[in-house]
């Protein structure tokens, strides 16, 4: 059953607070029957979807859309029902992560980013969590998209790793794309697509301080640190996404 959502420009968002969203996903793994998956929304994202169809169509299919940008946050004060506050990839991460950790033989699989970095993901799991078992890390070849022997290779050495968690950092709209696609044939209770929270951990990038977070400013920071790749996020997206939930609150459907 899918959880409470607020439709932000036909988008199912999750409307709930990160303790509760949280706590339905550990409870899904101790006794779920098959895989559910999560994706982050943000007005990058969205925008993304507005030109990649199959995009939008798998940010639909993740049974926790959380609302991870705080554009989001601040749109379902127009386009109730309103959502409590932001999530990010990173709180889910960290929350899962914490909830695992009390729970006798866990384990948890890294897809996605460079061996690099899934090498330092590991050394700092061991320290944060050193009760849950990194089983495996997997890199794939670097493409924009994945043919069929790649899929099921992929497929393969997570299966083969029988982790209760499944994280992947492929960066949107690959990671996206790629769980919508092989969700079936998955052994796994629960994936994360959280892209950046991999170099966040790794140490690759700093996060922003929480005074930033709290003020809804994270990306500010962020832009100074990464201006090459996210401009376009804040001064192309942002404004696409604004106007669109302007034009919803008037009743002109997008």
């Amino acid at each position: 059953m899918r959880s409470a959502t607020s439709e932000i420009l036909g988008y199912p968002v999750l409307c709930s607070d990160g303790r509760a969203c949280i706590g339905a996903m550990s409870d899904w793994i101790r006794s779920g029957s098959r895989l559910r998956w999560l994706a982050c929304f943000n007005p990058h994202s969205y925008v993304v979807a507005k030109r990649n169809d199959d995009f939008g169509r798998a940010l639909r299919d993740a049974d926790w859309l959380i609302p991870d940008g705080v554009g989001v946050v601040l749109a379902s004060r127009l386009i109730p029902p309103r959502i409590p506050d932001r999530i990010t990839g990173w709180d889910v991460f960290h929350g899962v992560s914490a909830a695992l950790a009390n729970e006798e033989g866990r384990k948890v699989f890294f897809l996605g980013s460079t061996e690099a970095t899934l090498s330092a993901i590991r050394e700092r799991m061991a320290r944060d969590y050193p009760a849950l078992k990194v089983a495996g890390t997997y890199s794939p070849p670097f493409s924009t998209s994945y043919g069929d022997s790649e899929i099921d290779r992929i497929i393969e050495v997570v299966n083969s790793a029988r982790p209760d968690v499944l994280w992947v950092g492929l960066t949107a709209p690959k990671q996206e794309l790629l769980l919508h696609r092989i969700r079936d044939r998955l052994d796994v209770k629960f994936a994360g697509a959280i892209g950046a929270v991999f170099d966040f951990y790794a140490g690759n990038v700093r996060r922003s301080s929480r005074a930033f977070q709290r003020l809804g400013l994270e990306w500010l920071p962020r832009l100074v640190q990464e201006p090459r790749r996210l401009w376009r996020r804040m001064f192309v997206s942002a404004p696409i996404f604004v106007w669109d939930v302007v034009r919803e609150r008037c009743g002109r459907r997008p």
